[in-house]
């Protein structure tokens, strides 16, 4: 297929776009790519680009393709907290104004990056994608109205597809530190200590961002009536964990590292397991490779390699926040979070 991916030089989107050509697909990538700076290792996509913030696409901006994987948007809870109103415009209604372009451009199929943060304050039961939406954060409130908004656009002619992928892990050439195994690997490796900013009891679903990647593709390639109009929990249900768990696999990973709780940490209202039955019964050609020892090994091993010191992944350089405050005193991005001049003067 001719595939359309926005947020295509970010941190999912660098690693998918390759894995997607790999397939045999075209590729097409649309992003502002407000982290430009932060490329942590290995190379970008090569591929056709798009250089435009989301929000300003208008029905000239879309090329013709056979379907798009809408990947882009602000990405974590931190920056969600930033400005509500932003996280809406960016993650709700620009989604929702994207999907509107595509079917009237006649573009049918329509795969939507959700989150399983959906779930929100959920308890100790595993969640289906029956399960009732609990949001807590702006982030998880943007895709949950993005889902039902976009749901109602679904017709003979436009399937959306709503993946819900559980908290991501993994190596990229824009790698987060603000995802939790990620971020417990480099306190382990840095400073010998695996730092929980929670009292370690909240349950938090991981997926490795190559098995998300391969969820995509596998709900790309599958049949219309397969993937129309439905939601997938996009993960395995055995690799649930609380945070505390994950702490340990960490420690037992680091050589020397030892677990401990941050100054003032509490419980953390985010708390949801999730069952990921559903799409392994759906989508049969997504096989989960990864598990949060893998990926804490493969972490631990980039970290080494590059030397990764507490000031790369807590200062302006990664972490997310901090990265767009920066942009901000430069006077390259605005509060709303637009570049001043263009995309290519703002990242230089």
């Amino acid at each position: 297929m001719k595939v359309l991916v926005t947020g295509h030089r970010g941190y999912i989107g660098s690693v998918m776009t390759p894995m997607l050509r790999d397939r045999g697909h075209e590729v097409i990538g649309l992003d502002s790519d407000l982290y430009a700076r932060s490329t942590f290792t290995g190379r970008m996509p090569d591929t056709e680009s798009i250089v435009k913030d989301v929000r300003d696409l208008n029905a000239a901006d879309l090329p013709k393709v056979d379907a798009i994987i809408h990947l882009a948007g602000l990405s974590n809870d931190p920056l969600g907290n930033l400005d509500p109103d932003v996280t809406d415009e960016i993650n709700h209604r620009a989604t929702v104004k994207l999907a509107e372009l595509a079917k009237s451009a006649g573009i049918q199929r329509f795969l939507f990056s959700s989150s399983c943060s959906n779930y929100g304050a959920a308890g100790d039961d595993l969640i289906d994608e029956t399960g009732r939406f609990n949001p807590v954060t702006p982030y998880a409130i943007s895709k949950v109205d993005s889902e039902k908004d976009l749901a109602k656009l679904a017709d003979d002619g436009f399937s959306p597809t709503f993946m819900r992928s559980a908290t991501a892990y993994g190596v990229s050439p824009r790698l987060r530190f603000d995802l939790v195994l990620n971020n417990l690997t480099a306190w382990a490796f840095a400073t010998g200590r695996v730092l929980l900013k929670s009292d370690g009891t909240p349950w938090r679903p991981i997926v490795h961002i190559r098995d998300i990647s391969n969820a995509f593709i596998a709900a790309l390639e599958a049949p219309r009536e397969t993937v129309h109009l439905e939601a997938f929990n996009v993960g395995d249900t055995g690799e649930n964990y609380r945070m505390s768990e994950l702490a340990e696999i960490v420690a037992e990973t680091v050589p020397g590292a030892v677990v401990e709780i941050a100054d003032g940490a509490g419980p953390d209202k985010r708390c949801y397991r999730v069952d990921c039955s559903k799409i392994r019964r759906a989508l049969p050609a997504f096989q989960p490779q990864w598990t949060a020892r893998k990926g804490a090994q493969e972490l631990y091993e980039a970290y080494k390699a590059v030397g990764l010191t507490v000031e790369d992944f807590e200062g302006p350089r990664f972490q997310r926040v901090a990265h767009l405050r920066m942009l901000m005193e430069e006077g390259r991005l605005s509060e709303r979070l637009r570049f001043q001049g263009s995309n290519e003067q703002a990242a230089e």
